[in-house]
């Protein structure tokens, strides 16, 4: 199996992929330009009525981002359709060129195409790595930060019930002696 059949098997496999993923993007669209329409255009199963009970307490969870109302952004599709496939094709050419040019002597005489094709690549997806990255660094910061003001929460805490507990033993001291002096 000659290397351009590969990479055109390669190619279809990720043509293949983008289709899959635009499909799960255009469901999920539609699925959420859905939510409002009525009964009769949209089949639903019908509501039971509530029963009301008077000592039920509901807690309310927090709500996650997606309950906030954020859909699916336009970055969110671009980093499913370009810049994933993108970078995982970069990765596998390069890893396969390695591979063969290990085992074939053509394409270590073809190396330079080889390598020029890996480089253009590689632009881009280095830029979407470094992007990931970054957006990485930044998460794990702003973890950092509330670890530190959580824990400085924890110390303020303790501070404070130690300072409180030291208070009532010593006004319960001043009443204890109040009460020996007035015997």
């Amino acid at each position: 199996m000659e290397l351009i059949d590969v990479l055109t098997m390669l190619g279809i496999a990720m043509a293949g992929l983008a289709l899959v993923l635009a499909f799960v993007v255009l469901v999920n669209f539609a699925r959420h330009a859905l939510k409002g329409v009525p009964h009769m255009v949209r089949r639903s199963i019908p509501k039971l009525p509530e029963v009301k009970r008077a000592k039920q307490i509901k807690k309310e969870k927090p709500k996650m981002s997606k309950e906030k109302g954020e859909g699916v952004t336009f970055n969110d599709i671009f980093m499913f359709m370009i810049a994933v496939p993108l970078v995982l094709l970069w990765v596998g050419f390069a890893g396969f060129v390695i591979h063969s040019g290990l085992n074939k002597p053509e394409v270590l005489a073809n190396i330079e195409a080889y390598t020029t094709l890996i480089a253009i690549l590689g632009g881009p997806a280095l830029l979407i790595i470094k992007d990931a990255l970054d957006v990485w660094k930044q998460e794990q910061a702003e973890k950092t930060a509330f670890y530190k003001t959580k824990a400085q929460a924890v110390i303020d805490y303790n501070d404070s019930t130690q300072k409180q507990s030291q208070m009532m033993e010593s006004k319960a001291q001043e009443q204890e002696h109040k009460m020996e002096s007035k015997k």
